[in-house]
């Protein structure tokens, strides 16, 4: 599967494979063995933790649970998961957004242009299907290049007892 086709089909469903917010974390390793574990998302406490299968990160609750979905796709290659994405999991990467759009539009996922995170060097765009958005630096006198894609999270209030372990 290309790239585009990966993408439009995420922010078209929500989810990449056995990844959508809210996901038990257990079923996310169990499917997609252990991830690459970035750290603590803060100086203070263990949890919520940033984990990393290539170039998609994931925040993780303290109730063990996806909170956050980030693919970076900024560096040469994006790297996925090859067995949520077919083949080697490697994609070239600096992808336009007229092909994001292009590809958008031929999955039948509705989009539009998304104010909040619009401004300066960046463009932002979200699926309406999804909420998924599309991040795009816009360098000086050439085309807005694919950034970052993000789920958003699922807003849950973690009901996860704070315990010694957890801070």
């Amino acid at each position: 599967m290309e790239i585009l086709g990966v993408l439009a089909g995420m922010a078209k469903i929500g989810r990449l494979g056995p990844v959508f917010s809210g996901a038990d974390w257990s079923d996310v390793t169990s499917a997609l063995g252990e991830p690459w574990d970035i750290g603590s998302m803060s100086r203070n406490r263990r949890w919520p933790r940033l984990f990393a299968y290539g170039d998609l990160e994931l925040s993780v609750c303290r109730c063990r649970k996806v909170s956050l979905i980030c693919l970076q796709t900024w560096r040469e290659t994006v790297e996925l998961p090859p067995s949520v994405v077919g083949g080697t999991g490697g994609f070239p990467a600096g992808l336009k957004r007229a092909d994001v759009v292009s590809a958008l539009d031929k999955a039948g996922c509705s989009w539009e242009p998304y104010a909040p995170l619009t401004f300066g060097d960046q463009s932002t765009l979200v699926a309406i299907p999804s909420g998924a958005t599309f991040t795009f630096a816009i360098p000086e006198d050439e085309e807005p290049v694919l950034n970052v894609v993000g789920l958003p999270g699922d807003g849950h209030d973690c009901s996860a007892r704070t315990t010694g372990r957890d801070h």
